[in-house]
């Protein structure tokens, strides 16, 4: 019957077989978690344990089922099913209707989910007469979770100065009483919202040591997956329960802690042996998933953390090859690099598309590497997320965009005419779309000549109204004379959109912050190839030809086709691929600059590094770029410190050794070179690129720019050198090495033309052939 204990290691086998108290087991990347969790409960069904004896809390219900799937092969589906296996959510909501009448509650209360609760809050804002731009629903919402999953009541909430000192220092003083308004509330609709049925659990058993005492008995064992992960909340029900009887084993990994913006506390796991003083631990070591290279490097770059259970992975699998670094001038090439590899490893090896994943820090970063695929015709899927064109904020702008180059598009205009919030509601626009269907015109016809339509409106509506038609015949006028980078960036801060996200500092806000600025960071990238093309005078209309094709998401095959996989490291979390690209290794974007010098965020970003490295199976690729366009404006970037965590044995690092020369110097000659006639922010300037918007309330890091030299560059329009336009191209010839700035290290093939129309043919390594009007090209030749 137990034949299946043959198929652990040793150190697997002893986890599972240990049941006489508490224990910890440390299971590594790739070592066999889920097989050790699952083996053990049918040990314990198989050694005198009832299934319904059992509890297993696991955090999603695709891993308790495919846990339970997973017994049943060893015990009997029938068995299986009647264990207490599912995620903490699941598993308490059945208690609290069990026990419900004891807290005040029917058994049939109601769960609201995270846009019930939203609603709700968003009505008591209104009801008490605030403003909702400043108390936004989502920031509200946000904050009150945090307070419930520390177990905070809204008395305590009141009563806290350091609460109070907050929210006052976020303008938001008031919380507190809408706490105490949403949580009565809730109460009065009978209804519990996610993080009430973690706190009222733990109301039910401190309240009630009976019932505590009822459940702590009945569950003879109690399983907790993914430890590292458990909040404050989880973790104290989770010592209600057994506390008295001891018998409790958890799991996880320390160094996969990644997830504290959500309210994880790794202390739960790191503390467990001190709080548990009879508890056993296990460590699992060997990881069966990646090269012993991939697992050697891993190791040396987090033995870096202070806090950590100490552990020594390794692997018996084919050494394999070193983590290639590659070295980017710019992101654009970049993405080029990161595709070309692709083609080159299929072509090599015979790998398939959903054999690569590439792993970025923040979503935003997803457009430079969709682009490179998507020339090449590569066949991709944005995992846990919207491909970056289909992002609601990015659809937002494009609305405005399109509108101001068709102002007659109802789809766009219906999306726009009320965001950012401007007071013109739902019966409004019925009306309009009413008088334009009467009359068998555009909305747009209707509201630039409402009387002529027959729209009858309130004076108040009415003046709203034309204020929208104003901002967007002003953009309409301003198409034909101003760059699409230009205008892109007035319509993101005139609509009030900048405004309007930069509201809080949410994880989720800060994404969509993040993905306007990539957005208009595309514009820029769209206008500036066009200009060395020779387009002098890239207009939106231009650009919205290019981007509807990408917003088209005609890819071949079905859903099921093989693709490449573009995710975040937190949404890789759990996968494997066997080539693995970690991409944007930079200061200021990973560590990400929100991590400041908190060395507890550092060590958690290192953590999320770790997480990355180890997805890889066979082949693991590191990238960062010299420069990359943000916020505005060309930023010049040092390599992550964390490449210099990795011992440079494990490593194919780029001819010139840039890491730890690097990172050390601060600055290469091309930072210096280029940096002479590139505007940059320095720390105290606006972090924001748009001039005049909002500013976020927590002001990005920037490195202070180089002392500027005399450079010897092509003479350009775009640099301050004082050179005619007929010398232009003087100089240049087939056969140089030229360094550009985003396309990096390139040959010309051939020069044609003089003076302002002067082009150079270029064979870049990896951004292929460009020709660039050497009017507008940003290079310098290599001597």
């Amino acid at each position: 019957m137990t034949d299946y204990l043959n198929e652990l290691n040793e150190s697997q086998r002893a986890a599972v077989l240990y049941n006489d108290g508490p224990s910890l087991v440390i299971a590594g990347a790739g070592s066999g978690k889920t097989r050790v969790l699952t083996y053990k409960i049918a040990y314990l069904l198989d050694n005198g344990y009832e299934p319904w004896s059992i509890l297993a809390l696991t955090f999603t219900n695709k891993a308790a089922r495919e846990m339970k799937e997973r017994i049943a092969r060893q015990v009997g589906a029938e068995r299986a099913r009647r264990l207490w296996m599912g995620t903490f959510h699941s598993i308490f909501s059945r208690i609290l209707r069990a026990e419900a009448e004891a807290i005040g509650f029917s058994s049939n209360f109601t769960i609201y989910d995270s846009a019930d609760s939203k609603s709700l809050i968003k009505a008591i804002i209104k009801e008490m007469q605030l403003d909702d731009k400043t108390y936004k629903p989502g920031m509200v919402q946000s904050r009150i979770s945090n307070a419930k999953n520390h177990l905070v009541s809204p008395e305590a909430y009141a009563a806290s100065r350091e609460f109070y000192e907050n929210d006052s220092a976020g303008r938001v003083p008031a919380i507190r009483d809408i706490y105490r308004r949403y949580w009565e509330r809730c109460r009065q609709s009978d209804a519990m919202d996610f993080d009430d049925l973690l706190v009222y659990t733990y109301i039910l058993f401190s309240k009630h040591p009976e019932i505590c005492e009822k459940y702590a008995s009945h569950f003879r064992y109690v399983l907790v997956d993914e430890y590292q992960d458990t909040n404050y909340a989880q973790h104290c029900i989770v010592m209600q329960l057994t506390e008295k009887y001891r018998r409790v084993c958890v799991v996880g990994d320390d160094a996969q802690s990644i997830y504290s913006f959500r309210g994880a506390n790794i202390d739960n796991i790191l503390k467990f042996t001190s709080l548990y003083k009879d508890a056993r631990l296990f460590k699992l070591e060997q990881n069966y998933r990646s090269t012993q290279t991939i697992v050697k490097a891993a190791n040396s770059l987090i033995e870096k953390n202070r806090e950590q259970i100490r552990k020594e992975v390794f692997s018996e699998n084919d050494k394999g090859e070193p983590i290639t670094v590659f070295n980017a001038y710019s992101d654009v090439e970049e993405g080029e690099i990161i595709a070309n590899k692709i083609a080159q490893l299929r072509a090599k090896n015979g790998y398939s598309y959903d054999d690569f994943a590439i792993l970025y820090r923040t979503n935003a970063q997803s457009r430079i590497f969709e682009e490179a695929l998507r020339k090449r015709g590569m066949p991709y899927r944005i995992y846990g997320g919207l491909s970056f064109y289909q992002r609601k904020e990015v659809k937002d702008v494009i609305a405005y965009f399109r509108l101001a180059v068709n102002p007659n598009d109802e789809e766009a205009f219906k999306r726009v005419i009320n965001y950012p919030a401007r007071g013109i509601g739902s019966t409004t626009l019925n009306k309009i779309i009413d008088a334009a269907n009467r009359n068998q015109v555009s909305l747009w016809k209707v509201v630039t000549e409402p009387l002529a339509y027959g729209l009858e409106l309130a004076k108040g509506t009415h003046t709203k109204l034309q204020g929208f038609r104003s901002l967007i015949a002003g953009f309409v006028e301003a198409v034909p004379q101003t760059s699409a980078y230009e205008l892109g960036k007035n319509i993101v801060q005139q609509s009030g959109i900048i405004s309007d996200i930069y509201q809080d500092r949410s994880p989720e806000n800060l994404s969509r912050q993040e993905n306007i600025e990539e957005l208009i960071n595309g514009m820029h990238d769209f206008c500036a190839d066009r200009e060395e093309e020779g387009n002098a005078h890239v207009l939106l209309t231009d650009y919205l030809s290019e981007v509807s094709l990408l917003t088209d998401q005609d890819s071949e095959g079905d859903d099921d086709a093989m693709k490449v996989t573009l995710m975040t490291i937190h949404s890789a979390k759990g996968l494997e691929f066997k080539n693995v690209f970690v991409v944007g290794l930079e200061e200021n974007l990973f560590p990400s600059p929100m991590a400041g010098d908190s060395y507890k965020q550092l060590e958690e970003e290192r953590r999320l590094f770790y997480v990355a490295i180890t997805r890889a199976e066979e082949h693991c690729f590191l990238s960062f770029a010299k420069t990359r366009f943000k916020y505005g404006k060309m930023e010049f970037s040092s390599p992550s410190r964390f490449l210099k965590d990795i011992d440079a044995r494990y490593l194919n690092l780029p001819q010139e050794d840039v890491i730890s020369r690097k990172i050390d110097e601060g600055a290469s000659r091309f930072r210096r070179e280029v940096a002479a006639d590139t505007p940059r922010y320095t720390r105290d300037s606006s972090p924001s690129m748009f001039d005049g918007g909002e500013i976020p309330q927590e002001p990005r890091r920037f490195v202070k720019p180089a002392p500027p030299r005399v450079l010897r560059k092509i003479p350009s329009a775009s640099a301050s050198t004082g050179t005619s336009a007929s010398s232009v191209g003087s100089g240049v010839h087939a056969g140089q090495q030229i360094e550009h700035e985003r396309f990096g290290i390139g040959e010309i093939v051939k020069v044609e033309g003089a003076g302002d129309n002067c082009k150079a043919t270029v064979r870049f390594r990896n951004a292929g052939e460009k020709q660039l009007l050497l009017k507008f090209a940003r290079f310098k030749i290599i001597e």
